[in-house]
C-alpha cells in the first residue's frame, strides 16, 4: 500500500510540473526582433506601425531597431537583438551585401531570419517578403511613355543603389524606357531614397537640363523632394512626375494635381505581413522562399480607392 501511495504521489507530482511548464511556454509572448535600415523616412515608419499593429493584436513583444541608414550600426543593433535571444529576427537592410554576416550570426545561433523589402546577397534567410520592384519600375516607365506619347526628355532619380530595391526598380525602368527610341534619359543620378538630397540632385539638373519632360523618382520621399525642387523653379505644370510607394504626402500630393502618379507599395500592409509571418515561422509552418505582395499605379482617377493601411 505504501508503495502504491509513493506512485500516486510521484505521478500527481509530474503531473503538475508538466502542467507548470506547459503554461510556462503558453504564457510567455512570442520575442521577435525587427531591425530597420531608418526610421528617418515615411515609408520605413510606417512598416513599423503596420508591425506594432499586428503584434499588439498578435500578443508578439516585438522589439524596434533602427540603423539611420549606416550598416555598421545596423550590424550593432543585430547583435544586441542575438544577445536578447529573440525567437525570430527581421531585416530591413541598409545595404543588401553588408547585412550579410549579421545574416550568419543569427544562422549561428540558430535563430530564424526573413528579410523585408530589401533582400541580404547571402546567408540561409527563410523567406524574403516584398514587392516586385522591378515591376514597380516598369509601371513608372510605362506610365510615362504613355504621358508623353514615347518621346521626351526623362530624368531618373535612383534610390541607394547598394539595395537589392534601388538596383530593381532602375533595372524594370530602364527596360521599358529601351523600348521607346524617342524616350532620352538625358540625367540619371541617386539621391539615396531621402527627400533633402533627391531636392539637392533635382536643383543641380534644372540647371544644366531646360528641357525636361518627364521625371521617375524611385521612391516617394525623393519625388517629394523633386517636386519642392519644382514648384521652386516654378516648372511643376511642365513636368511629369512619378515616385513610388504611395506613402501619405504622395497620396495628397497626387490629389492636389501636384504629382501625376506613384506605384502602391503599401508599407503599413508589408509591416502587418512581416509580423504575421514570424509566427508562422515560430510555429514550423512551411514558407515559399519569397512572398510577392501587390502592387499598382496610382494616379489621381483611383487614389481615393487604394487602400494603404486599416
Amino acid at each position: 500500500m505504501k508503495k502504491l501511495i509513493s506512485i500516486m504521489v510521484m505521478s500527481m507530482f509530474i503531473l503538475v510540473v508538466m502542467s507548470t511548464s506547459s503554461f510556462a511556454v503558453r504564457d510567455e509572448p512570442i520575442s521577435v526582433g525587427l531591425s530597420m535600415n531608418t526610421l528617418n523616412n515615411a515609408f520605413f515608419v510606417t512598416v513599423v506601425e503596420g508591425a506594432r499593429s499586428m503584434a499588439d493584436e498578435l500578443g508578439v513583444n516585438l522589439i524596434v531597431t533602427d540603423a539611420q541608414n549606416n550598416p555598421s550600426q545596423e550590424i550593432s543593433n543585430v547583435e544586441n537583438l542575438i544577445q536578447q535571444d529573440v525567437d525570430i529576427l527581421i531585416l530591413d537592410p541598409s545595404d543588401s551585401n553588408a547585412i550579410v554576416p549579421s545574416v550568419l550570426d543569427a544562422n549561428d545561433a540558430n535563430i530564424p531570419v526573413f528579410t523585408i523589402d530589401r533582400q541580404a546577397n547571402d546567408g540561409e534567410v527563410i523567406t524574403h517578403i516584398g514587392f516586385d520592384a522591378i515591376k514597380s519600375g516598369r509601371i513608372a516607365g510605362q506610365f510615362l511613355a504613355d504621358e508623353l506619347d514615347g518621346k521626351g526628355n526623362i530624368v531618373e532619380i535612383m534610390g541607394i543603389m547598394g539595395t537589392s530595391v534601388a538596383q530593381d526598380r532602375s533595372r524594370g525602368f530602364n527596360e521599358t524606357m529601351d523600348k521607346y527610341p524617342d524616350m532620352n534619359i538625358i540625367a540619371n543620378q541617386p539621391a539615396n531614397f531621402d527627400r533633402g538630397q533627391a531636392m539637392s540632385v533635382m536643383e543641380n539638373i534644372l540647371q544644366s537640363n531646360s528641357e525636361i519632360d518627364g521625371i521617375y523618382a524611385a521612391n516617394d520621399e525623393m519625388a517629394l523632394g523633386v517636386l519642392a525642387a519644382l514648384e521652386a523653379a516654378d516648372k511643376l505644370d511642365e513636368i511629369v512626375l512619378i515616385g513610388c510607394d504611395a506613402i501619405d504626402d504622395a497620396m495628397n500630393a497626387i490629389r492636389e494635381g501636384k504629382m501625376e502618379a506613384t506605384i502602391a507599395e503599401p508599407p503599413f500592409f508589408l509591416g502587418k505581413r512581416a509580423v504575421k509571418t514570424a509566427i508562422a515561422i515560430y510555429n514550423g509552418k512551411e514558407l515559399e522562399e519569397e512572398i510577392v505582395l501587390e502592387n499598382q499605379l496610382v494616379t489621381k482617377e483611383n487614389v481615393d480607392k487604394i487602400r494603404v493601411r486599416d
